[in-house]
């Protein structure tokens, strides 16, 4: 994996852990070589990955559509800024540029950008991993729901081990590195459906 699409929160949790939890995977990617390809803000999760995948040489494009540059205040010392029109074109463009995504916490866009990641996995718009770090317990119902609609025949067999998931960054990386594309929807017959 050359780049990740890293989804998180603009906001600041009163709780340190998230924050800390962010500077690691920015951190940590830069020294592995791994590029992010994030929202584009300096504020919050989104901020505390940038700044410190930066501090550590490591590349960091921000994609932004314009009606949030001055909203979530964009970075502008990111190595690439995309400002786009539309959040459709500023999740086109994470897909483009990654080789897959990691989900850190966050809220409704963070959860949209997921939703789309998987969502696009399923049909066959992409192959690339999806995965959700599970920071201090933050997606464990989340994992929980995603059982349910597996258990529950909302997401075919084949289509289960799209969301990769792990407690540490390291398995996760691990885990998006080992992943093995499925069969997308767009791909199976009418009568396999």
């Amino acid at each position: 994996m050359k780049r990740l699409a890293v989804y998180c929160g603009s906001a600041s949790p009163a709780d340190p852990v998230y924050a800390d939890a962010a500077r690691h995977v920015g951190r940590t990617l830069a020294e592995r070589g791994i590029g992010i390809v994030y929202g584009g803000g300096r504020l919050g999760l989104m901020g505390a990955v940038a700044d410190a995948a930066l501090a550590a040489g490591g590349e960091v494009i921000g994609v932004i559509p314009e009606a949030l540059v001055g909203a979530e205040v964009a970075h502008r010392g990111c190595t690439q800024l995309h400002v786009v029109q539309t959040m459709h074109q500023r999740k086109q463009l994470f897909t483009d540029l990654s080789d897959g995504f990691l989900t850190l916490p966050g809220g409704v866009g963070t959860m949209d950008e997921l939703w789309e990641a998987i969502s696009w996995a399923q049909l066959g718009y992409h192959a690339k991993p999806v995965g959700l770090l599970n920071v201090a317990g933050f997606y464990d119902q989340l994992i929980a729901f995603d059982r349910q609609m597996i258990d529950a025949g909302f997401i075919r067999p084949q289509h289960a081990g799209i969301l990769l998931h792990a407690d540490s960054l390291e398995l996760l990386l691990d885990r998006l590195a080992a992943y093995r594309p499925h069969q997308p929807i767009l791909a199976m017959k009418a009568d396999s459906l």
